[in-house]
């Protein structure tokens, strides 16, 4: 057994954010890799046939799903920060949980965990208000799902409310010295090398730290980890860290599987 054994992690991907003829990541490569899906429901991505057919696809690959709901922008994807009020962002969170939760309920899938998308995610990290606005909505739609998010904020607000939460830490993207996120509209936000990323993630389930931008390193506790389905090279990079992490012994489950 490798250096790893007996540790056990989720591998998680966003999946579902295609938009009618637009197609958008490698959706079917990254499901024969992750233990769970994070299907968009139609505010950044999505569509009702995408849905579906994400759904079905997962159960078929015996890969868990959870809600990725973002702000309501199809336009900048989700990526845009919006002057959401906490109000808003309950009721636009409660409306998406509904919208993926009949297509689960339909395909007879249990809906297991919730995580924010792009800028919705990324505010709720920081901004207790927006954390507390989307832990809101999960309360009020099921209590026992999953709240999968970076540690700040989000983490902090479920755990306060008594929701099970997974600690979320990303393959492909940089990291600030704050453990936020290298925006992307700088160079070196993506780290696309599949090595260098399997590298990274060994790492931090062994030692809990990854190098950052400034050369520090960052402490992180990690329940699962995440590759962007539209990042160049996706199903290469998590193809690289399922191989590198299973080889250390790791054991990859979705997050409250026993």
């Amino acid at each position: 057994m490798g250096a790893l054994a007996g540790r056990r992690v989720d591998l998680n991907s966003d999946l579902g954010e295609s938009f009618g003829a637009y197609r958008i990541g490698a959706d079917d490569a990254l499901l024969g890799l992750v233990s769970s899906a994070n299907v968009a429901c139609g505010f950044h991505g999505g569509d009702p046939r995408v849905l579906a057919a994400t759904v079905a696809a997962a159960r078929e690959r015996r890969v868990a799903v959870g809600a990725h709901p973002g702000y309501p922008d199809l336009v900048g994807f989700g990526r845009r920060d919006l002057a959401a009020s906490p109000e808003e962002v309950t009721a636009d969170v409660l409306y998406q949980l509904g919208a993926l939760g009949a297509f689960c309920r339909a395909a007879g899938v249990p809906m297991r965990h919730v995580k924010a998308h792009g800028a919705l995610s990324n505010r709720a990290v920081t901004d207790p208000a927006t954390a507390g606005a989307i832990v809101a909505a999960v309360r009020a739609y099921d209590a026992d799902l999953v709240v999968l998010s970076q540690p700040g904020a989000l983490i902090d607000a479920a755990e306060a409310a008594g929701l099970p939460v997974a600690r979320e830490a990303f393959a492909d993207r940089a990291y600030n010295p704050d453990g936020t996120l290298v925006s992307r509209r700088l160079p070196g936000a993506l780290v696309t090398d599949p090595a260098r990323a399997a590298d990274r993630m060994a790492r931090l389930l062994a030692e809990g730290s990854l190098p950052t931008v400034g050369g520090a390193d960052l402490t992180l506790s990690v329940d699962s980890i995440c590759v962007h389905a539209d990042t160049p090279g996706a199903a290469e990079i998590m193809a690289a860290v399922r191989a590198r992490l299973t080889a250390e012994g790791v054991a990859i489950r979705p997050p409250g599987d026993a």
